[in-house]
C-alpha cells in the first residue's frame, strides 16, 4: 500500500499529481488522479493507447485537446473522453493554473509513469519539453505510457524504446 506521500507527487515547478482513487468497479480497473499544472503549454506529445480510455474533467482553468485531429478547448466543469486508438494531445491553456481530474481505465502503468516523471523532474533530468534526457530513462517512460507515439512505426518504437527499457531494467534502473 502506498503512503500519502507516495500518492501526492509535487514537481519542482509546482505541478502536482495526486492519486485520488484506484480500484475496480463494475466497469473494471481504474485510476483517478488530479493534475494541478502551473506551466502553460503542451503537457505531452501526440500519442494513442490500444486499450486505455482516458476521461478528463476540468475543475479550474482551460485545457486544449486535439483528439483524432479535432480541437476542443475545455473550461471548468467540462469533460472529454478519449477512447482507445484515438490519437490525442493536450495543453494547459490557463493564464494561471489548471486543475483537471483524469480517469484512466484500465490504469495500466500510468501511475508508474507519473512517479517516474516526478522522480526525473526532481533530479533535473528532463529537458524543457518534459522528456527524459537519458535515453534509458526515455525507454522506461515510453514503456509506462501503455501506448504509442504518433508517427514512428509501432515496430520501430518497440525495437528502439522497448530495447532501451529492457536494457535499463537489466542494468538496474527502477522507477
Amino acid at each position: 500500500m502506498e503512503t500519502l506521500t507516495e500518492k501526492v507527487l509535487v514537481h519542482p515547478d509546482g505541478t502536482t499529481i495526486t492519486m485520488l482513487d484506484q480500484g475496480t468497479d463494475k466497469l473494471g480497473e481504474y485510476l483517478i488522479v488530479e493534475h494541478l499544472v502551473m506551466k502553460r503549454g503542451a503537457m505531452n506529445g501526440p500519442h494513442w493507447h490500444p486499450i486505455l480510455t482516458e476521461s478528463f474533467t476540468v475543475k479550474e482553468g482551460n485545457m486544449r485537446f486535439i483528439v483524432d485531429g479535432k480541437e476542443k478547448v475545455l473550461g471548468p466543469g467540462q469533460h472529454i473522453k478519449v477512447l482507445p486508438k484515438q490519437v490525442h494531445q493536450f495543453w494547459n491553456e490557463s493564464k494561471d493554473r489548471l486543475i483537471v481530474a483524469h480517469e484512466i481505465r484500465p490504469p495500466g502503468n500510468h501511475w508508474n509513469m507519473f512517479k517516474l516523471i516526478h522522480k526525473l523532474a526532481k533530479q533535473d533530468s528532463l529537458n524543457s519539453n518534459g522528456i527524459p534526457r537519458n535515453p534509458l530513462w526515455l525507454g522506461m517512460a515510453w514503456k509506462c505510457i501503455d501506448g504509442y507515439l504518433e508517427g514512428p512505426p509501432i515496430f520501430l518504437q518497440k525495437v528502439v524504446f522497448g530495447g532501451l527499457a529492457g536494457l535499463a531494467r537489466t542494468i538496474g534502473y527502477r522507477i
